[in-house]
């Protein structure tokens, strides 16, 4: 009766992408508890496999990690039916979205218990407690659930020295789903991986839903066990690549390099998440000896032509306008791809200025592309995160800005769309304005087309070129209807947070 059911729910294009995040929760739990994995990527209908196991009256937790966005359209109307049907069950959430939005969550009646960030060592606690029938939930780090009518929100702990936790039980995998049905062609490779290396990120942006979480903390594995793992994949499972997705991958130089060192030889490619300011500290044999041992391309938060703008964002004080120029020139030098994302559509005191933003910014981008054309373009519109005190969310709140206070309303469809930031919902941001950063963006990546797309035909890209020419050199960026049709039949521009590189 103590059995847990892990599920991942179903987010977009994701599906390729092994499961890390319950990996890690199973291995936190393996050997302690009975366990099953459902994963709603691989699932036609993972409802009737989550049913089935409740069914049986063995399954007393059912414990899902959830990201803001798709996931929630699995995670939601699953976890309240379990509430509906099998009330004796124990729903407990993870990840960035209960975390960050925990009174909706907790207030909804059907989530029980938050593992608020790290869930290695809470998790396993919390249902040893449970399982004893102790109700002491306080002494647990890292929770947050409700309690005579009061949410209760315990010490968030230090993330645990990842070289110290149980490895990723890649077999446990491989008993629900073939692992190697994970590995699928990207730009990267034929075979490639996803893979976390650390957690958390040293920084405090104001407007990153990883900030409330961490605190500004990070710990990474060493090279060694990094290599340990990814040789694994590639001598099991035949992978050729890999996409690193922690928050920050290069926050230690030392362990960069010699992770490069331990897989040059190993002829992969690989991607990682890092920060303008950060890299750019890198020695120059750094940076050759990440590029010889397979790095292709990086992303980073480029965010703005605006110095005021990056300080309001807390970009560390250390990245400008001018580092981001240079800094793409320096990629260049080492054929490494840098792919810079920028945040449009912040707020300001009034319409114009949010507007004059907007096109300083596109110019900013056009310039980048200038000094470095192979350098990668996301754009994204400004979504706010509960960073409760930073001056970036104060003025967001009074401007008006509010979350929906019912857990049931993130599924309204802007509400998705706002998480992936491709529908703000904030009041100074006009539609005029969104169509004007939608119509530079398709612009954009018709004159440039992304270098992930590895189906894209030369032949194809000198037409879509060609046509969208003369709106990009005279921002003619109004009703593009003739570059989305080409686009959506050749140009499949990769969005990060719902495709990864999979073009499958």
């Amino acid at each position: 009766m103590n059995k847990v059911i892990l599920f991942n729910p179903w987010a977009a294009q994701y599906g390729y992408r092994i499961p890390n995040s319950i990996l890690q929760v199973a291995a936190s739990v393996d050997g302690l508890f009975e366990f099953v994995i459902v994963d709603g990527n691989r699932e036609t209908d993972p409802w009737e496999k989550i049913k089935g196991y409740l069914d049986t009256g063995e399954y007393r937790f059912f414990g899902s990690t959830v990201m803001p966005g798709p996931q929630l359209r699995q995670a939601i109307p699953f976890t309240k039916k379990i509430r509906q049907e099998y009330p004796e069950v124990i729903n407990i959430w993870g990840g960035y979205f209960p975390s960050n939005q925990f009174r909706s969550c907790i207030e909804s009646g059907f989530v029980d218990f938050i593992i608020n960030g790290q869930g290695d060592y809470a998790f396993p606690q919390l249902l040893t407690k449970l399982t004893r029938d102790e109700n002491d939930f306080e002494q647990i780090n890292n929770l947050i659930f409700k309690k005579d009518g009061e949410i209760i929100t315990t010490r968030k702990e230090f993330i645990s020295e990842q070289d110290k936790l149980p490895a990723l039980p890649y077999q446990r995998l491989d008993e629900f789903y073939p692992l190697g049905g994970y590995l699928k062609r990207t730009f990267l490779g034929k075979k490639t991986a996803a893979y976390h290396a650390s957690f958390g990120c040293p920084f405090t942006c104001s407007f990153c839903a990883v900030v409330p979480i961490y605190n500004a903390r990070w710990r990474g594995k060493s090279a060694q066990n990094v290599y340990n793992d990814v040789r694994y994949l590639i001598d099991e499972h035949g992978a050729d690549a890999v996409e690193f997705h922690d928050n920050n991958f290069f926050v230690n130089e030392k362990m960069v390099v010699e992770f490069s060192r331990l897989v040059k030889d190993l002829n992969i490619q690989w991607w990682g998440e890092g920060r303008i300011d950060t890299i750019n500290k890198y020695k120059d044999e750094s940076l050759q000896i990440m590029r010889e041992a397979g790095c292709r391309m990086i992303f980073f938060g480029a965010e703005t032509s605006n110095d005021d703008i990056l300080a309001q964002m807390d970009k560390g004080g250390t990245q400008t306008a001018e580092q981001i120029r240079e800094f793409a020139a320096r990629m260049k030098k080492f054929d490494i791809i840098p792919e810079y994302s920028f945040v449009l559509g912040m707020p300001a005191d009034n319409e114009q200025q949010v507007i004059d933003q907007i096109d300083q910014d596109i110019a900013f981008i056009k310039e980048i592309k200038q000094i470095n054309p192979d350098t990668e373009i996301i754009i994204y519109t400004y979504s706010p995160v509960p960073t409760e005190g930073s001056e970036l969310y104060e003025s967001v709140k009074a401007a008006g800005f509010s979350f929906p206070e019912k857990l049931e309303d993130w599924l309204n469809p802007q509400w998705e769309n706002f998480d992936l930031r491709r529908n703000p919902l904030t009041p100074w941001l006009k539609p005029y304005m969104i169509d004007r950063i939608q119509g530079f963006e398709t612009v954009l990546n018709a004159q440039y087309p992304t270098a992930s797309d590895f189906k894209l035909t030369s032949l194809q890209k000198k037409i879509i070129k060609s046509i969208s020419s003369l709106r990009y050199k005279y921002n003619l960026f109004r009703f593009p209807y003739e570059l989305k049709i080409l686009q959506k039949f050749w140009l499949r521009y990769r969005r990060p947070e719902t495709e990864g590189f999979s073009m499958e």
